[in-house]
């Protein structure tokens, strides 16, 4: 950040009064503009059908990791609530309509400045196609699914921990859990 959004005059990187981090203030106004994570907000699609559980994976048409394979998500925008950008990513990016279950994953990526949450999701048919941002979705069986070729750690961790709650619920083992964790730098 170069220049105050309020004013338009410089800014400068200083700890303000009552602060612990530095941060850009305005040299004119004295605006502080604090910067925060963005918010990754996604869904994790499943169809089942003869007791096999498919998941809906888009494969990205966009760079970072143009041609790998992730969960429908993006960027939260403002004016919504985490299960409005869920299900809106899930149609831009797969055309797909879902019915939206409980939070499942919650992952820090504090190097990139990023907290991706992922729901639980249920496709509500059979009618979707890849978005602007897709080069194809399908249906993938945890056997299926191209491990190497998925693009984001986030989502690696999400899909595991989703098909290690599945086999735990068909042992009688419990239900679906919150998933947690945090993804340090990690070369991809």
């Amino acid at each position: 950040m170069k220049f105050c959004s309020e004013c338009g005059q410089p800014v400068a990187q200083q700890i303000p009064a009552d602060d612990t981090r530095p941060r850009f203030v305005c040299t004119s106004c004295g605006t502080i503009h604090y910067q925060n994570p963005k918010m990754v907000v996604g869904s994790i699609p499943v169809w089942e059908q003869d007791g096999e559980v498919r998941v809906l994976l888009c494969k990205r048409a966009i760079e970072p990791r143009l041609g790998y394979w992730t969960l429908p998500a993006g960027f939260m925008e403002n004016d919504e609530t985490t299960g409005d950008a869920a299900m809106r990513e899930t149609e831009e990016e797969a055309g797909a309509r879902i019915r939206l279950h409980e939070l499942f994953s919650v992952v820090n990526v504090p190097h990139v400045h990023q907290v991706h949450l992922f729901y639980r999701a249920d496709l509500l048919d059979l009618d979707y196609r890849a978005g602007v941002e897709s080069l194809e979705v399908g249906l993938y069986t945890e056997q299926q699914i191209p491990w190497h070729d998925i693009a984001f750690p986030t989502v690696e961790f999400t899909l595991r921990a989703f098909f290690d709650d599945l086999r735990k619920i068909g042992c009688g083992e419990g239900g679906f859990a919150l998933h947690t964790e945090d993804i340090r730098r990690r070369m991809i």
